[in-house]
């Protein structure tokens, strides 16, 4: 196979969750611009359509599903209706994500629920369900979404950063479960990027004093950034790669 013919992911289907803004939008921006056709999910009806609209206008293929990854029974009807009427389900981009700032003392019953109940708890079960489709087809990928807290502590984020960490968990033991069905899990760990989540951080002088500072590579991240290991990891060129998490921050972990 050609070099560049292993990265090739054209008519592809992708499922992308948390579509509606934010690093979700770029994912499924950019893989329906290297030839995937996108289901963009999201809880915001308006945001997801939004979504599509900016991809068919520039020339891509994109549809729009309304999904709350809380649900799993919603979550597997989707994926099951989506590969009865595609014949298939390639590739899912596990993003959906929540978060609420708080000092881990200050912590309610109601936020580490709400918190788990997406990032974890919906990550699991909407891994999940693809799963059980890529392997009756015994090929897939899936990428879920994990971040510098995976790796590190972050001050006031207690409930996401176990959260993220337990995401790393679910798709190591994800990983070798699946591979001898052909299919390859692996997570994305992305650095500080300006988002709506975490827009907060950066209205204040001081946090953004502090994560500009620690970014040995100068900036702050842009969509774009992840756009290369995406389409890599839900690409053949990735066939042998399971298991794994994949940080893209800019070398802020190496500093």
């Amino acid at each position: 196979m050609p070099v560049f013919a292993q990265f090739d992911i054209t008519g592809k289907i992708a499922v992308v969750t948390g579509t509606s803004r934010g690093l979700g939008k770029g994912y499924a921006e950019g893989l329906a611009r290297a030839g995937a056709v996108v289901m963009c999910c999201g809880v915001s009806r308006d945001g997801t359509e939004a979504t599509v609209k900016a991809i068919r206008d520039a020339g891509g293929k994109a549809e729009a599903r309304v999904l709350d990854v809380s649900k799993p029974d919603d979550s597997r009807r989707l994926f099951e209706d989506i590969a009865a009427r595609c014949g298939r389900l390639d590739i899912l981009v596990n993003n959906a994500g929540t978060e609420d700032v708080s000092d881990f003392v200050n912590v309610t019953e109601e936020q580490y629920d709400a918190i788990m109940g997406v990032n974890l708890r919906g990550a699991f079960f909407t891994a999940q369900a693809a799963a059980r489709i890529m392997m009756r087809q015994r090929s897939g990928k899936i990428l879920n979404v994990g971040s510098l807290g995976s790796a590190i502590g972050l001050a006031e984020s207690s409930v996401y950063c176990g959260s993220k960490c337990g995401v790393v968990g679910v798709t190591r033991t994800m990983a070798i479960e699946l591979a001898k069905y052909n299919v390859q899990v692996n997570a994305i760990g992305p650095g500080y990027f300006r988002t709506p989540m975490t827009e907060p951080f950066f209205q204040d002088p001081a946090h953004r004093k502090w994560i500009e500072e620690r970014i040995p590579a100068g900036r702050v991240g842009t969509s774009d950034d992840l756009l290369g290991t995406v389409i890599f990891l839900c690409s053949p060129a990735s066939d042998y790669l399971t298991g794994q998490i994949v940080y893209v921050d800019g070398g802020w972990l190496a500093s």
